[in-house]
């Protein structure tokens, strides 16, 4: 027998956590947090590879409901911040409401029930809203080289780091420059008896300001909220600046790119190695990269720069595309993740019995990056289009909150067993608006190929604006963008008396 609840959200990272804590101070209690893995945390909780930080300010990079003076560093690392989501998740009661184990099989809409029917590892529920909080960073994506499958060593993709391989005294290649490559690099490369790092494309990497918080300024924060409160509206003010730069006027950037190049200048002296690590694009085109020790480590006697992705597999002979070889003993992929074709978009089927990845395969879409035509009751925490490229997503999620709230008080308005779906009107005329501001921006103008465009071009990621007008735009449901659902009446099986053959009791 399925068990019923009034909510079902997926996914125990930032996103579900922050629905969970939302719908409890809304009074919402019938609710469950379905989780794949044993633990909560979402990508905090997997990427445990050496050296994992966060590139936000940790200040920023916390609910604004649950603030925490104690923050270490300026850039936390992975273990304070998965600490700080199990701090949340005690604080606000959140325990009993997660079903751990319990990875969403499928999540079909019945139209007749007007319910959502999920298929768990853990059993069968069924809900009257579904929150999708799986998270963009939830699934690594792995290159299919060939020969791969052939290498005789250990092979494993950033987030999901194999402890029990000890690198020491290896001959281990990296493949990729991005976020989580630059972070392993400097972290392993004293212990390895060489490195290599294969890199199809030279990231723009600035300095990193992260020093220790120290106990005076920890003390203040917890004493005094309001310093807690001015530090992270500073942080939070200077990017929100910085927006136009990226989204309008990339051509002001070239004062960032300055820096960057002056932070590579200081860090490598070979000039041949420089040329090897400077990009060619626009700075912001692909994700900015903050670093003090990924330069340096790249100039240690023990690491080579191959400038080409790893094209072949050969045993244990690692053949990049421009024809260079080198051994290896164990292979590291930090080649991202599938953000542009999230494998749970293949196990949500609509109203229309389509699923959401056949829906979305000219690109996703989402109205106001939360709702999506044929899929009612259903709502994405990080969804298409509300990325950031200089902020964090906190910021987005907590928006997409009340967002969340607003949709469940207009059904209770409603009353009865009803269902709001985003009308495709709608959701083409808001994409169609994303996808013009689009045009301008750096992540479709710098010359690059990122994460954030998917297979066609389209860049269905990234949101082309400030996270104050996502705020305003996420404040409130509007229902001429709906379209109300009710339980369909069931006709009575006799008529009464005095109405005619064929008529419907009401």
């Amino acid at each position: 027998m399925a068990e019923h609840v009034r909510v079902a959200v997926i996914g125990s990272g930032f996103g579900g956590l922050g629905a969970a804590v939302r719908l409890r101070r809304e009074g919402v209690t019938d609710f469950v947090v379905l989780e794949r893995a044993d633990a909560i945390g979402g990508t905090w909780r997997d990427n445990t590879y050496p050296g994992c930080a966060c590139d936000v300010p940790s200040h920023l990079y916390s609910f604004s409901f649950a603030p925490n003076p104690e923050w270490p560093r300026n850039f936390s690392g992975q273990p304070h911040i998965r600490a700080y989501l199990e701090r949340v998740t005690d604080t606000y009661g959140l325990r009993p409401h997660l079903r751990l184990n319990s990875e969403v099989r499928s999540a079909r809409w019945d139209a007749e029930r007007m319910r959502w029917e999920l298929d768990t590892a853990s059993g069968a529920y069924t809900a009257d809203v579904v929150v999708s909080a799986t998270g963009p960073l939830s699934d690594p994506r792995l290159p299919e080289i060939p020969g791969l499958d052939a290498f005789p060593g250990p092979v494993f993709h950033s987030a999901r780091w194999d402890h029990g391989v000890d690198l020491r005294g290896k001959r281990v290649a990296v493949v990729g420059t991005g976020a989580s490559a630059i972070q392993i690099v400097p972290a392993i490369q004293p212990e390895v008896s060489r490195l290599t790092l294969f890199q199809r494309t030279p990231a723009w990497v600035l300095p990193r300001a992260d020093r220790r918080i120290t106990g005076v300024e920890r003390w203040l924060h917890g004493k005094v909220p309001a310093t807690r409160a001015a530090r992270r509206g500073m942080l939070w003010g200077i990017r929100e600046l910085q927006v136009g730069a990226f989204t309008k006027r990339p051509d002001r950037l070239g004062f960032v790119e300055a820096v960057a190049k002056a932070h590579l200048r200081r860090a490598v002296k070979d000039p041949e190695l420089r040329a090897r690590l400077t990009p060619d694009y626009r700075i912001g085109c692909k994700r900015i990269l903050l670093s003090n020790d990924y330069y340096p480590a790249l100039t240690r006697a023990n690491v080579d720069v191959v400038a080409s992705g790893l094209a072949e597999v050969r045993g244990s002979g690692l053949v990049a595309a421009d024809g260079t070889r080198v051994e290896a003993d164990a292979l590291v992929f930090g080649t991202g993740f599938r953000v542009t074709d999230m494998p749970i978009a293949r196990r949500i089927t609509g109203a229309d019995g389509v699923t959401l990845a056949e829906t979305w395969k000219d690109g996703m879409a989402a109205l106001r990056g939360t709702t999506a035509a044929g899929f009612p009751n259903l709502l994405f925490i990080i969804g298409p289009n509300t990325g950031l490229g200089n902020s964090s997503m906190i910021l987005m999620i907590e928006s997409q909150l009340n967002y969340l709230a607003d949709f469940l008080r207009q059904l209770d308005v409603l009353g009865g067993r009803t269902a709001l779906v985003a009308r495709p009107s709608a959701v083409n005329a808001w994409n169609r608006g994303i996808q013009r501001r689009m045009e301008r921006t750096v992540w479709n103008t710098g010359g690059c190929d990122s994460w954030y465009l998917d297979s066609e071009g389209r860049n269905t990621t990234a949101w082309p604006g400030t996270t104050a007008e996502f705020r305003r735009v996420t404040r409130r449901v509007d229902l001429q963008e709906y379209q109300v659902l009710r339980e369909p009446r069931r006709p009575r099986t006799q008529a009464p008396a005095g109405l005619g053959e064929g008529a419907v009791a009401r």
